[in-house]
């Protein structure tokens, strides 16, 4: 039986939390993970839960309907509602569950109130330089995410080719060590002691990952050993050698 109700991705662009939320929801009994409350802004969340702004509805009214959407989404067909939840949208999400849920209450209070006993996951990349240089990569090609058989699978903007920036690389080192460092703040703020992924475990073996993540959720392991990946790594030799430049050219802190 399963132990929570609910879990949530803590985590930072690049970091493989597409791979990992497109694992668990293959197995069928894991939810159906997903960044539902991405930008900090209602309409966006109204847009990816596929709902309409109604004016005259009373903010209070417009939360409570996005939460009870959310849950159903990110349950899918199954009993377990999955979240990913990238670290710059997330002070805005607990400003809104305090707006549901007032008073003398923790965040993790709050979104307990709306999801139930949640397993916090804290899925990092310990290579900040190879993360930023994913960011950029992506930001300036516009393709995030390819198939396993290279279809794209997500796709912002028209395919141009990548320039090396070193500042750009610099603020983006800067601006992930930041997001694990909030996160850090808030799990030891409200005493949560997240279960710990990385992102090397997570490439290296995919399914015993997703095993371990199942364990803690209290649902069966095996599930896993029906799943294959559902992305391919992106990283190539122009990655590598944006890499090797960087640290050339400067010195990480």
């Amino acid at each position: 039986m399963a132990r929570y109700n609910s879990y949530i991705i803590c985590t930072s662009p690049r970091s493989g939390s597409t791979l990992l939320c497109k694992l668990l929801a293959a197995t069928g009994i894991a939810g159906n993970p997903a960044s539902l409350f991405y930008r900090p802004t209602l309409p966006d969340w109204l847009t990816r839960l596929g709902l309409i702004l109604v004016e005259t509805v009373a903010e209070r009214e417009l939360l409570e309907t996005i939460f009870e959407a959310a849950n159903r989404k990110g349950r899918g067909d199954t009993a377990i509602f999955g979240l990913r939840q990238q670290r710059h949208g997330f002070d805005f999400l607990c400003e809104k569950l305090a707006i549901l849920h007032p008073g003398n209450l923790s965040d993790c209070e709050r979104i307990q109130r709306i999801f139930g006993t949640t397993l916090f996951i804290h899925l990092t990349r310990t290579d900040k330089l190879a993360q930023a240089v994913s960011y950029l990569k992506a930001e300036q090609t516009g393709l995030w995410h390819l198939a396993p058989d290279g279809t794209e699978l997500e796709r912002t903007a028209p395919n141009r080719a990548p320039v090396y920036d070193r500042d750009a690389i610099r603020a983006h080192v800067e601006t992930m060590t930041a997001y694990d460092r909030a996160w850090e703040t808030w799990f030891e703020r409200e005493a949560i002691a997240p279960l710990r992924l990385s992102y090397n475990d997570l490439s290296d073996d995919p399914r015993a990952t997703l095993r371990t993540v199942l364990l803690h959720l209290g649902l069966d392991p095996a599930a896993a050993d029906r799943v294959a990946p559902g992305v391919r790594k992106l990283a190539d030799e122009t990655s590598r050698e944006w890499g090797a430049r960087f640290r050339a050219e400067n010195t990480l802190a």
